[in-house]
């Protein structure tokens, strides 16, 4: 008989959240602090969405996508989550930019790039601090006409290797390009450069596994694998439940942590909501998603230190956008986990990560697909011997992901590993004024992607179901 996943759950919440990406369980945890009985809905076995990881045979942890974020991360899990999770979050310090224009070690943070900028780029000091001043003065209610690219033009006109240097780890990160409104770059680059990158000491399974012991403390009522079919919606447009495994259960808010255009078009349906926010949300554009290669180091076996933590490597000429999202790999961040990234362990581990295009891989036939995540898996074994030279000696485990594998666990739109484009946002947080009592967190405008500011945008819509379940209902 098939395991009943919502066994002795109750038939009413005040409120339900759909999806556990770090969004998803920090309103989730927030609003369960409040005094709110809330129920979480993951479809996959385990909690973290994107921030997520896989164990293999031989004892090998994998973490799913890069393990970096800025500092402000600190500051977010200490006051939302608590000081175990806080004190587990440390910098990363071996930093690196491997390309036919540069080669670039650096501790990421805003001293270290004015140093590389005026020595080893050549640009003047006052244009480097006005670029910074800038960059850091930008906020949501900027003028979001102004281009990346119109923004570096401003600045460092004809200086495609600075444009590289600056831009490149956050297309890596976000999907960003030099089209996108300059707003987005600017937030995202600033929280980097106030004091770096860090990453969690422990791995993102130490992490989610912290999370989670906060959330029942908490009183969240957790369940995985357990699929919302419906968002269910009354006449006078407001929520009043979800279907869950073909199961009803109602509630008072709905907090979806689900893709953006999923939740709108597919969970509560078009004829719910105004023609014209239809046509928004139908016209809100996907980020890229991305591919990535986990390789394991036999048992004890390592490499040195002096390779790096991070490393964006490329072999193209220049910054190109439609070359880093290319089949043909040219680029790729090596994210390098030493035994003292999970302490107590002997293991060496490489996750390469590439940005890639979902129609490239959607409809390979099943042969080509295999044959196209081995060739993946080969070239980057050859790149990774510059650094690496006797990988394959050392290799006990290899394997590939895509934007294929990316839409199976997250079910995610074409897999888009990166939210959506900046208009998402606005169609996110006006969500609410379609459907009373549905809202949503997660990566929507490319400010919003990554961890932290995943975290912070659950934080906000938490204070948003806070607001209307304390508010008198009407008379």
């Amino acid at each position: 008989m098939a395991k009943d996943f919502l066994k002795d759950a109750r038939d009413e919440y005040d409120v339900i959240v759909i999806g556990s990406g770090l969004a998803g369980l920090t309103a989730a945890n927030l609003l369960a602090r409040q005094g709110y009985s809330v129920l979480l809905l993951e479809h996959h076995y385990q909690l973290g969405g994107m921030a997520t990881w896989f164990r293999r045979r031989g004892g090998h942890i994998f973490d799913i996508s890069l393990h970096g974020f800025p500092h402000g991360m600190i500051k977010s899990c200490r006051r939302y989550w608590s000081r175990e999770i806080a004190d587990s979050i440390v910098p990363l310090k071996g930093i690196r930019f491997e390309n036919p224009q540069f080669s670039v070690r650096t501790t990421f943070d805003r001293k270290d790039f004015t140093r590389i900028l005026t020595e080893q780029f050549g640009i003047a000091p006052a244009t480097v601090e006005e670029f910074f001043d800038t960059a850091r003065g930008m906020n949501f209610y900027d003028d979001q006409t102004t281009t990346t690219r119109q923004l570096f033009d401003r600045f460092f006109p004809g200086r495609d290797d600075v444009v590289r240097l600056l831009m490149e780890p956050i297309t890596y990160a976000n999907g960003s390009t030099l089209d996108d409104p300059a707003i987005t770059y600017g937030i995202v680059f600033s929280n980097f450069m106030s004091k770096g990158v860090y990453t969690f000491e422990g791995g993102t399974d130490a992490l989610v596994g912290k999370m989670k012991k906060e959330l029942l403390a908490s009183g969240v009522d957790l369940r995985i694998r357990t699929l919302v079919e419906r968002i269910e919606v009354d006449s006078d447009r407001q929520v009043r439940g979800v279907v869950v495994n073909g199961r009803r259960i109602g509630c008072r808010a709905v907090v979806s942590n689900a893709n953006l255009k999923s939740t709108i078009l597919s969970l509560v349906g078009p004829e719910h909501f105004d023609r014209d926010f239809v046509e928004d949300t139908r016209a809100v554009r996907l980020n890229s998603s991305s591919c990535q290669v986990y390789i394991a180091l036999k048992p004890g076996l390592g490499f040195s230190e002096d390779v790096g933590d991070l490393l964006f490597h490329s072999e193209h000429s220049g910054f190109d956008i439609d070359a880093m999202l290319s089949m043909d790999v040219s680029s790729r961040t090596f994210s390098f986990y030493y035994p003292r990234t999970r302490p107590g362990s002997d293991r060496w581990l490489i996750v390469s990560s590439t940005n890639a295009r979902y129609r490239d891989w959607a409809d390979l036939p099943e042969s080509e697909y295999r044959q196209a995540k081995h060739h993946l898996e080969q070239t980057t074994l050859d790149c990774l011997e510059q650094y690496v030279p006797d990988i394959r000696e050392k290799l006990d485990h290899i394997e590939a992901s895509t934007p294929r594998t990316f839409e199976r666990y997250t079910r995610h739109i074409a897999g888009a590993s990166f939210g959506t484009k900046f208009e998402g946002l606005k169609v996110s947080q006006t969500l609410p004024k379609q459907i009373g009592g549905l809202f949503h967190a997660g990566s929507v405008g490319i400010i919003m992607s990554g961890w932290l500011g995943a975290v912070n945008y659950g934080v906000i819509v938490s204070n948003e179901v806070d607001k209307l379940l304390s508010s008198p209902s009407p008379v």
